[in-house]
């Protein structure tokens, strides 16, 4: 798991990285020219912007209680379904990564149910956190080929 840099540390590799690349930029007779894709490394934001637009649109239907770009934390506040208003769930998504990896990106689901007129935790349904992470994987790669076409 890649470890989890300060946004200053990033932004200085960042911008060294950049300088290292425009002073070798058509340094050699051979240089070929890149060809212009939607970068995988899209980082703005602090964090892989695919992957945080990807999870924000993912989890639009919820109360947002804290979202920091810069540190790639998104937490919803509790959502009921109100089909069954006995239930309710809280997400956590982390962006651990400038790039669209799927080990960037860090899910969690607490999930109550209310008995006795009280909320108490309950376990989470098999599957839940991974079609959650695979819906912001799609929704990121979807966004990147939707920038792609449009160059």
């Amino acid at each position: 798991m890649p470890t989890r840099r300060p946004p200053i540390l990033r932004l200085s590799l960042g911008l060294a990285v950049a300088a290292l690349g425009l002073a070798t930029t058509g340094c050699g007779r051979d240089a070929r020219p890149e060809a212009e894709l939607a970068p995988a490394r899209f980082d703005r934001i602090g964090v892989n912007a695919w992957l945080w637009r990807a999870a924000l649109a993912t989890l639009k239907f919820m109360p947002l209680a804290t979202v920091d770009s810069a540190g790639g934390v998104i937490v919803t506040d509790w959502f009921q379904n109100p089909e069954d208003p006995s239930e309710r769930v809280k997400v956590s998504v982390v962006i651990l990564d400038a790039e669209l990896r799927a080990d960037a990106l860090q899910v969690s689901v607490t999930r109550q149910v209310r008995q006795e007129g009280e909320w108490v935790q309950a376990p989470v349904r098999a599957g839940t956190v991974q079609r959650l992470e695979e819906a912001i994987l799609e929704r990121a790669r979807n966004l990147r080929q939707a920038a792609l076409g449009s160059r």
